[in-house]
């Protein structure tokens, strides 16, 4: 056909029926996924070229492996990420909590995901389109060790799997304004506290997103000492100053939170001695008690935010 020689009436027409037959024939509604390596760069920058590209390898193959396993497949990959896609929701956050556990225990490195559903144009092999855009933008606001998921892709996943969800604060993407954001909880969530009660005040203290994070009497002061990030206030000062100035952590790894007891003053989980300076796993109903004086419910939260307790259901 002569291009040159249709006029502009044709040429419109023309390409309405090019639209058309491209939205009949290769138009989908897919599931479309992301996964970063965190911190690729840093890591290649420190190991050097050959170490990195084993790292991004090693990723992709992770990747392919979850993704086949669930139905769905790599369409790209490209420096420290893969592109997938899926047929269903449900069947992507499977391969993503799978990868995110096999990532955890290879324990080398950690990725960020992302999770929409909406329309692309594929012919089986290539996808493109407004919402694979839209899914890498919400990938690069992701948090080492999250998946996130889009409203659309939120919207299409069975209850069960939206019950696990949280919704987050609008976020600002380049060429998309603010929009709406959740992430997928994969984790045990009873092996990952949110909070703890201070029982003799009836005091909620919400556990910082910190890989260690200390628990004590000790606030900062002029002198420039540093605070424990959960101080302990009693208001009888004889049962206060029982309390060492840092007196235990709370570890973040990996399955869960760790206790470390720092002080030679008592610490008891659930009645029993925790030995200084040994990790002790704890978990959502786990009650410490310092120094005699002080007991602190370990706390888990509801996806509205709240704090929930399950006293009782911890056995050790």
């Amino acid at each position: 056909m002569d291009f040159e020689a249709l006029g502009l009436t044709e040429l419109i027409r023309l390409q309405s029926r090019i639209s058309e037959t491209l939205t009949r024939r290769f138009e989908r509604s897919l599931c479309v996924v992301f996964s970063d390596v965190v911190g690729s760069s840093e890591y290649t920058a420190q190991h050097g070229d050959e170490s990195g590209r084993i790292l991004s390898q090693k990723h992709v193959d992770l990747v392919g492996r979850v993704t086949a396993a669930h139905g769905g497949r790599i369409v790209d990959t490209a420096g420290d990420g893969a592109f997938c896609v899926f047929p269903r929701t449900d069947e992507a956050i499977a391969a993503l909590t799978e990868l995110q556990h096999a990532v955890r225990a290879e324990g080398s490195f950690s990725v960020r995901t992302a999770v929409h559903h909406g329309r692309v144009l594929t012919d089986g092999v290539v996808v493109s389109g407004d919402a694979v855009n839209f899914c890498a933008r919400v990938v690069s606001s992701a948090q080492p060790g999250e998946i996130r998921l889009t409203r659309a892709g939120f919207h299409e996943l069975e209850s069960g799997a939206r019950a696990r969800c949280r919704a987050l604060p609008l976020i600002a993407l380049k060429g998309f304004g603010e929009v709406p954001v959740f992430v997928y909880e994969w984790r045990d969530l009873a092996r990952f506290p949110r909070a703890i009660r201070v029982v003799e005040t009836a005091t909620e203290l919400v556990i910082p997103e910190k890989d260690v994070v200390s628990i004590g009497r000790l606030r900062a002061n002029p002198n420039g000492t540093p605070a424990n990030d959960l101080v302990i206030a009693l208001p009888d000062p004889e049962a206060a100053v029982l309390l060492s100035r840092w007196h235990l952590e709370l570890r973040r790894l990996p399955d869960g939170l760790v206790v470390r007891a720092l002080s030679e003053r008592p610490v008891e989980l659930n009645g029993r001695p925790v030995t200084k300076g040994q990790d002790t796993p704890v978990q959502v109903g786990d009650v410490l008690r310092l120094s005699g004086v002080v007991s602190l419910e370990l706390l888990g939260e509801s996806l509205s935010g709240s704090a929930l307790s399950t006293r009782g259901g911890a056995q050790r």
